[in-house]
């Protein structure tokens, strides 16, 4: 899992990255709002510790443009403890806030329950009439069984994890391939056309000039 610290100030920027590294996390930095905008863009991220007040774009700023593509799970980090500024966020559709000075294990049990909330495994999925079991890889559409195969699943998989949030045909070959040479990315298209064919998925839906997302 990525997670995209996003803090002007270096010491505590270097230090959450550092000690999230050790937990096991992949980690992104930015020091300003425009930066870890881009690289929110560019890379596959699965969390944001977001502070405020930051250079260029701020912390709200940074955020209101996250939610207009993505449901990515977004931690504000501030020195800004009061009530407005808290409403604020979660206006914007923050899902945590903490206040700075802060504790490393409380910001990695709250990292941790986020995960879990977000990205919890889905193995049976219903959708309308169509039915998935993940475990076994099977599917079903109005009772009866649908040839799915394996890496059309994996897809919809992946496009369920990251439920709201649009990814590229890159970042999802990456997380269905992995290390091993993914085939051309218009395959994409093809296991996304099959998916809304064979179960009838209309929840899957074109975000153009960027790729798929699912919409439930």
């Amino acid at each position: 899992m990525n997670i995209l610290v996003v803090e002007d100030e270096a010491l505590i920027r270097e230090g959450v990255a550092e000690f999230l590294r050790e937990q096991g996390y992949g980690v992104y930095e930015a020091a300003d709002g425009a930066e870890g905008l881009r690289l929110f863009q560019t890379e596959t991220i699965h969390l944001i510790v977001l502070d405020i007040m930051l250079p260029k774009l701020d912390g709200i700023q940074v955020l209101r443009e996250i939610r207009r593509t993505s449901a990515v799970p977004v931690l504000m980090l501030t020195a800004m403890s009061d009530e407005q500024t808290q409403i604020q966020s979660f206006d914007e559709l923050a899902d945590d806030y903490m206040s700075k000075p802060f504790s490393l294990m409380i910001l990695k049990k709250r990292i941790e329950a986020l995960m879990r909330s977000h990205y919890q495994e889905c193995r049976l999925w219903r959708y309308g009439e169509a039915e998935v079991d993940f475990s076994g890889y099977h599917a079903t559409y109005e009772g009866k069984d649908v040839d799915v195969k394996p890496m059309e699943l994996k897809l919809l998989s992946v496009l369920l994890a990251h439920r709201g949030q649009a990814l590229s045909r890159e970042q999802i070959l990456d997380q269905i391939w992995g290390q091993e040479e993914a085939p051309y990315d218009r395959v994409v298209d093809v296991y996304i056309k099959n998916l809304r064919k064979k179960l009838h998925l209309d929840c899957i839906v074109t975000v153009k000039n960027v790729g798929y997302k699912i919409e439930q």
